[in-house]
């Protein structure tokens, strides 16, 4: 399956049947456009002619079931094929006018008369929009095509920049694993020598303890902070986030969501490498980390 971006745009223009009043030599079109971003949840927005308002309910239809994530506008618009030349009026558009104008005069006698010009653009609004419903829902479905198409394109790229940021990280994470034990048998031989330091300082006959039970508890110290800092359980969840990652983009379909909550993951990781790093090795790494994650979080919030 593929993996689609929530960023697009498409663009369609439709022919309108001339209807048995219209005039053929003035031809009109339907323009259709969808814009696409990125968005938690389906958020579809509407831009359509007053006369198209009743197609409304089937076009959410048809978008809600191309589309699963993203802030979605249509718009279309009604125009002439040559927008530059005046539309023809016709007979029955005059007797609606003509109509409407007289009942305006009767309640209101003072009010101005149309002119010519407001006549045109009267008749230019109310040529086109008299589209039928399966013109519009046809071309809707064109341009859903287009944009399909479109994020299926971004989507591929985002794939191509995730892959490379997740080879990126497993060089990182197989660059620590080996200084991970070398680093824990250093601080640990660290703070074994400070133990003994302090304890050759201390005056151990006259506090009654033990010089073997001191030694002792300076092991269960050492022990306990080699655990502290010892990150190779962090790096294998790392490294296991990254495989299911890599995973679900080979898979393809619906999974922005669950990419989102896996670099959520590999974040606290990340983060935990860095705060138990008792090398500068170890933090540099991390640094290193958190960035390419970062760019990683940026391309998902894109994905479907």
């Amino acid at each position: 399956m593929a993996v689609y971006s929530m960023t697009g745009y498409a663009s369609t223009l439709a022919q309108v049947p001339a209807g048995p009043a219209s005039n053929p030599a003035d031809g009109s079109a339907l323009s259709v456009e969808i814009r696409s971003v990125n968005g938690r949840f389906l958020d579809l927005g509407f831009k359509l002619p007053e006369e198209l308002r009743g197609v409304e309910p089937a076009l959410r239809e048809l978008l809600s079931a191309a589309f699963k994530r993203g802030k979605i506008e249509l718009r279309i618009l009604a125009r002439g094929v040559a927008e530059a030349s005046w539309p023809t009026p016709q007979d029955g558009q005059l007797d609606d006018l003509a109509r409407l104008q007289a009942a305006v005069h009767a309640r209101l006698p003072d009010a101005r008369a149309l002119s010519v010009q407001e006549v045109l653009q009267w008749c230019s609004r109310t040529q086109v929009p008299g589209a039928p419903d399966d013109t519009v829902l046809q071309a809707t479905r064109q341009c859903v095509q287009a944009l399909l198409e479109s994020r299926q394109r971004e989507g591929e790229k985002l794939v191509v920049v995730l892959l490379d940021r997740i080879l990126r990280l497993r060089a990182l994470a197989a660059q620590a694993e080996p200084l991970v034990p070398a680093v824990v048998q250093r601080q640990q031989a660290r703070f074994l020598q400070r133990w003994q330091e302090a304890l050759a300082t201390a005056d151990g006959a006259s506090s009654g303890v033990p010089a073997q039970a001191l030694q002792e508890r300076a092991l269960q110290e050492a022990a306990t902070f080699a655990i502290r800092i010892d990150v190779a359980e962090e790096l294998s969840r790392l490294v296991a986030h990254l495989d299911e990652i890599e995973r679900l983009l080979r898979q393809g379909g619906e999974l922005g969501k669950r990419l989102d909550f896996l670099i959520q993951e590999l974040h606290r990781e990340a983060n935990t490498l860095g705060s138990k790093s008792a090398a500068l090795e170890l933090t540099g790494i991390s640094v290193e980390m958190k960035v390419l994650i970062e760019q990683m979080r940026e391309q998902v919030q894109n994905i479907e």
